[in-house]
């Protein structure tokens, strides 16, 4: 038997298998990549993400040349794959990826899977954005709605994520005072984070008394559209040792778009019988792929668009049961600290969304993690798994599992 045979039947009879045949390559993370998010007015949007480009390559000791595949997007900085004009031009397959914000993890599935197929040995998944200033905005023909769902105030996504955090406030008894403790913690957590856009730890009572936007939702509840760019090189495991001494294993990927009957963005009505949404559906078939479940979570990154997302996808990624985050979140579970640390850099809430980059961000914080390199926001007890989740519109989530 091959030396990586010998490590997947052990893996095997511990329990710890990451849920890929001996016939597909594992995929392991072996290079990140960042450009600060926030405002950058002398870079655009195409530079930011080629900035991260760099930054993966040089930390996985890796050249342009080398990438075998690439997958990557932006919502309105264009087309990723005009990239290759400055990065060179290889003649490598490079797919442009649009997923609303589950663009980056949709890149990254596309690319992870590309390699497990193994069609490639190695290749790099790239996200990045620069959005005008102000709320998200959506053409209603675009996405399949009519002109009234704009006239009557539901395109802007503030109005539709108001009004479902407030419906389920009222059906499983979350208070205000918690929607204020999780944003208090993102920028608490976002302080020690040099790549977070808004670094300033703010006070619980001074979100509460912040302008209302859409009720219950205050000014400081909300993320705000961004600027920013990120990529990660993957590599089949065999080749990992290559490119890095600690190589972080993508034990799932995942990404799934929304059923009958679930209540999501852009849905113009609710069901009468509702069903679970693609959050629930990607979850469980990430934790089915790495066969392991939610308590084997040590960090998780969870989609936080504004502080009710959070909550409710505490819930429905399977970490709690409908209501229970009132207490845990109360108690201090989900700080860095806590039994269940949740959006350690800061989230969406502290660095911005650029939407193309904002799933990738997600998977190169729980690498820090997981390489033990996040700093003042490191984790305690040396984590060995961690969990993202992107959600976007009209209805897609990406779920991820990484383990070292």
């Amino acid at each position: 038997m091959t030396e990586r045979e010998v490590r997947c039947l052990v893996c095997i009879v511990e329990g710890k298998f990451r849920g890929t045949s001996m016939s597909q390559p594992e995929v392991a993370i072996v290079g990140i990549g960042m450009h600060p998010f926030g405002r950058t007015p002398e870079a655009s949007g195409q530079d930011q993400g080629i900035y991260a480009v760099r930054q993966a390559l040089a930390d996985a000791g890796a050249e342009w040349d080398d990438m075998q595949f690439a997958a990557g997007g932006s919502q309105d900085a264009g087309a990723a794959d005009t990239m290759v004009s400055k990065l060179g031009l290889t003649g490598l397959p490079f797919i442009n990826v649009a997923n609303g914000c589950a663009t980056g993890g949709s890149a990254l599935f596309s690319v992870y899977n590309t390699i497990r197929s193994g069609a490639c040995d190695v290749g790099i998944a790239v996200g990045f954005d620069k959005h005008p200033r102000g709320a998200f905005r959506v053409d209603p023909a675009e996405w399949g709605l009519g002109e009234w769902y704009g006239e009557s105030g539901m395109a802007l996504t503030t109005q539709f994520m108001g009004m479902k955090i407030n419906r389920y406030m009222n059906q499983h008894g979350i208070s205000h005072n918690t929607l204020a403790k999780v944003s208090a913690k993102a920028f608490r957590n976002a302080e020690h984070n040099e790549n977070a856009w808004r670094r300033q730890p703010i006070a619980e009572e001074q979100i509460l008394e912040s302008d209302m936007l859409a009720y219950p939702l205050t000014k400081f509840m909300f993320c705000s559209p961004a600027e920013g760019g990120v990529a990660l090189v993957l590599a089949s495991a065999d080749k990992a040792s290559k490119y890095t001494d600690t190589p972080i294993y993508l034990n799932a990927a995942t990404v799934r778009s929304r059923r009958f009957g679930s209540f999501e963005t852009l849905s113009p009505w609710i069901a009468a019988e509702a069903e679970g949404g693609p959050t629930a559906d990607g979850a469980k078939a990430a934790f089915e792929m790495a066969g392991i479940g939610p308590d084997d979570i040590d960090v998780a990154q969870l989609q936080d668009t504004e502080v009710g997302s959070e909550i409710i996808h505490m819930a429905e990624n399977g970490f709690c049961k409908d209501g229970e985050q009132e207490r845990m979140i109360q108690q201090g579970e989900t700080e860095i600290g806590g039994r269940f640390p949740v959006n350690t850099d800061g989230g969406c809430l502290a660095n911005g969304e650029p939407v193309g980059a904002s799933g990738l961000r997600q998977v190169y914080e729980n690498v820090l993690q997981l390489r033990g390199q996040a700093g003042k926001r490191q984790v305690p007890g040396n984590p060995k798994v961690g969990y993202t989740h992107v959600y976007g519109a009209p209805g897609i989530s990406g779920v991820t599992i990484l383990s070292r």
